[in-house]
């Protein structure tokens, strides 16, 4: 019975859609009178936890183990504190006040060579259409809109050109190689693809080359997933990829009608940028077999000349480590112990040696 679900649901959806103008304003009364009442990200965490799934919000919310890692990451940005100067003349960036010394507040920056309005931008996630129908494209259209760097997923349920069409365009470097006298449009933010460490070299290249031809100027290595983390949280919500339609799946479904009516009435997603000939039910066996535990410093060396543009490596949190990607060839180092979702008790960042 489970099995047959997957083809009944690719059999109803595309008379289902039609249906999407008169249901879709019904279930979606609660979550957006939710939405709106929101005045904080707590808020919209609350949101995202009524709408969703029981086991999509797990997945997207939990950590690994017991989230000791989790914990202290979020207690440690808790304890960063602001010292700031007072009566500097800053006026608010939408002040209508015309003050002769006034200076409007000015948050930009630069990331990877280009000017971003903002100084934080939104961290690679894996597949977008599990929490939401709009996906990848809509997280893009909003950092087009505000000015910020995207970053897309290995895994995403969307295409490069999806994203480039969301996010501003595409410029395109000569083939195989970036310059710096190639022209972008005009205030597009950068543009990053996240990387992880395969095994197959020749995929790599393939995926680099659309990367590029989409107009991502950055690339993300992330070197702290040779293997996937211990969920504890989705082994208790029975979280799996695709659905296997179990009861157990089936009753979190009823009880989530706005999302579960988004999934009903759009088409199954895929992960958008691997093996097409892959099916959304052998993704697990898939990545495992492609992701070398064994990639070391002479295959990131590879990698960055490879690209041959800014390359960032994402998981570091030792500073030996982080001046050893930079004798490597990596332009940026992120800070990172991965949400606390891979290895438990992870730091965010070590001490400084000496």
């Amino acid at each position: 019975m489970a099995a047959a679900i997957p083809s009944l649901h690719r059999l109803l959806q595309p008379w289902l859609s039609r249906l999407r103008p008169l249901v879709s304003p019904v279930v979606e009364v609660l979550p957006r009178r939710r939405l709106a009442a929101a005045v904080n990200v707590a808020d919209i965490r609350n949101c995202a936890r009524a709408r969703a799934h029981r086991m999509i919000f797990g997945y997207l919310d939990a950590g690994a183990d017991d989230e000791i890692a989790l914990r202290r990451s979020n207690e440690a940005f808790a304890a960063l504190e602001l010292h700031y100067h007072v009566l500097a003349g800053n006026l608010p960036t939408r002040s209508c006040s015309s003050h002769p010394r006034g200076r409007r507040l000015d948050l930009s920056t630069s990331l990877f060579g280009r000017r971003v309005e903002l100084p934080f931008f939104t961290a690679p996630a894996a597949g977008n259409r599990m929490f939401h129908c709009e996906g990848e494209v809509a997280v893009a259209s909003v950092a087009r809109e505000f000015g910020m760097m995207y970053a897309l997923s290995s895994f995403s349920t969307s295409t490069f050109d999806e994203i480039a069409a969301a996010h501003g365009g595409s410029s395109q470097p000569p083939a195989g190689r970036f310059s710096p006298e190639v022209s972008h449009p005009p205030r597009r933010p950068p543009r990053a693809f996240q990387l992880y460490v395969w095994r197959d070299r020749a995929f790599v290249r393939e995926i680099l080359a659309r990367a590029r031809a989409a107009g991502f100027e950055a690339l993300i290595l992330t070197a702290d997933i040779s293997w996937f983390g211990n969920r504890e949280a989705d082994l208790r919500t029975g979280f799996t990829v695709p659905p296997d339609y179990s009861w157990r799946q089936c009753a979190g479904a009823a009880a989530a009608p706005a999302w579960t009516w988004d999934w009903l009435t759009h088409p199954p997603y895929s992960y958008a940028l691997v093996d097409q000939d892959v099916s959304a039910d052998s993704i697990a066996a898939y990545v495992n077999a492609q992701i070398e535990p064994a990639f070391d410093w002479e295959d990131a060396a590879w990698l960055c000349s490879e690209w041959g543009g800014p390359v960032a490596l994402k998981g570091v949190v030792r500073p030996d480590d982080a001046k050893r990607a930079v004798q490597a060839g990596f332009s940026t180092v992120w800070v990172s112990n991965h949400g606390g979702r891979q290895l438990e008790t992870a730091v965010m960042l070590a001490p400084p040696e000496g």
